[in-house]
C-alpha cells in the first residue's frame, strides 16, 4: 500500500507536468521547440541541485551537527536505549536500520535525512536526549521512522525538483516575452543583456516565494502523517507528551539551520509558509485518532 500511494504521487506530479507543457505550448507565442529545450534547461538544473542535496544529506548533516554516531557498545544508557529502539522501530516499519546519532544542542529536536528508506539517518539532540523520558524519545524516534518508511525525503526533493524547474521556467519565459513585446519591427531595443537577467533575477524570487506555498503545505502534512506514524509505532498518549514537552523546552538553534524542515519542530509563525503545524493542532489531531 505504501509503494502505491508513492507511485500515486509520482503520477500525479507528472500528470501536472504534462497539463502545464500543454497549456504554455497552447497559449504561448513562441516556437514549441523552443518551449520545450528551454524546460528541458531548467528540468536539468532544476532537480540538479535538489538530487545533490539528496545525495549528499547525510554527510552534510554530520558535518553541519557535529554528529556522534552511536552503536550497540555505546555505554550510556539513555543513548543505548535511543539506538535500540530506533533498531526495533526500523524492524518494525519494515526498512533498513538508520544510522543513530547524537548531536550537541540545547534545543530539544530531532530529524531523519539520507537519500533513501535503506540509507538515512536519525539524529537526536542532546536536549532531547537530556530533558525527555526513554517513553517520549521512543515516541519521536517513530515519528523519524515514519518519515524514513513513508520515503519523505525522496518526496520532498522530488517536490523541490519541480518547483525550482518551473520557478526557473517560467522566469525565463515571462522575461523572454517582456523582451520580444519591447523590441521595434526591426528587433530593435528589449530589455537588453543586463536587462534580461536582471528581470529573470526579480521573477525568480517572486515565484519562489509563491511556490514555498504549495511546499510549505505539503511540508505540514508530512508532519501530521509522521504523528500518526508515532502513535500507531508507540502510542498517542506518549506522543503527545513528547511534543508537549519539545513545545516547553523549545531552545532557538543559532546555527545557520538547512534542516529545519526536517526537524520534529519549528516555531517560525504559523502561516501559509509555515513548515510545520502548531504544536496545539498536532496534539489535537493525536487525541482525536
Amino acid at each position: 500500500m505504501r509503494g502505491l500511494k508513492r507511485i500515486g504521487f509520482y503520477l500525479m506530479l507528472n500528470l501536472l507536468v504534462v497539463s502545464m507543457l500543454s497549456i504554455i505550448l497552447a497559449f504561448v507565442p513562441m516556437p514549441r521547440s523552443q518551449v520545450t529545450s528551454l524546460l528541458i534547461f531548467c528540468a536539468i538544473f532544476g532537480f540538479a541541485g535538489s538530487l545533490i542535496s539528496l545525495a549528499i544529506s547525510k554527510f552534510s548533516a554530520k558535518k553541519a551537527y557535529k554528529i556522534q554516531l552511536i552503536d550497540a557498545s555505546v555505554r550510556d544508557p539513555k543513548a543505548r536505549f535511543v539506538y535500540e529502539t530506533v533498531l526495533s522501530l526500523a524492524a518494525e516499519a519494515g526498512v533498513k536500520a538508520p544510522e543513530v546519532g547524537i548531536y550537541p544542542s540545547q534545543d530539544v529536536n530531532a530529524f531523519a535525512t539520507g537519500s533513501s528508506r535503506n540509507n538515512s539517518l536519525i539524529a537526536f539532540s542532546s536536549g532531547m536526549v537530556n530533558f525527555l523520558s526513554e517513553e517520549e524519545i521512543a515516541s519521536v524516534a517513530g515519528h523519524e521512522m515514519t518519515h524514513i518508511s513513508e520515503g519523505d525525503m525522496v518526496s520532498m526533493t522530488l517536490v523541490m525538483g519541480i518547483i525550482n524547474t518551473f520557478v526557473m521556467f517560467g522566469a525565463r519565459l515571462v522575461a523572454t516575452l517582456l523582451d520580444n513585446a519591447l523590441r521595434g519591427d526591426r528587433g530593435r531595443g528589449g530589455l537588453g543583456f543586463f536587462g534580461y537577467y536582471m528581470m529573470v533575477m526579480l521573477l525568480q524570487n517572486v515565484l519562489m516565494f509563491l511556490a514555498m506555498i504549495p511546499a510549505s503545505y505539503y511540508s505540514r502534512y508530512r508532519e501530521y502523517r509522521a504523528d500518526r506514524g508515532a502513535a500507531k509505532l508507540t502510542n498517542s498518549a506518549n506522543m503527545i507528551s513528547a511534543l508537549e514537552k519539545i513545545d516547553r523546552y523549545y531552545n532557538v538553534d543559532k546555527r545557520q539551520d538547512s534542516f529545519a524542515m526536517a526537524k520534529i519542530n519549528s516555531k517560525k509563525s504559523t502561516s501559509l509558509f509555515a513548515t510545520h503545524p502548531p504544536i496545539t493542532e498536532r496534539i489535537e489531531r493525536l487525541r482525536n485518532m
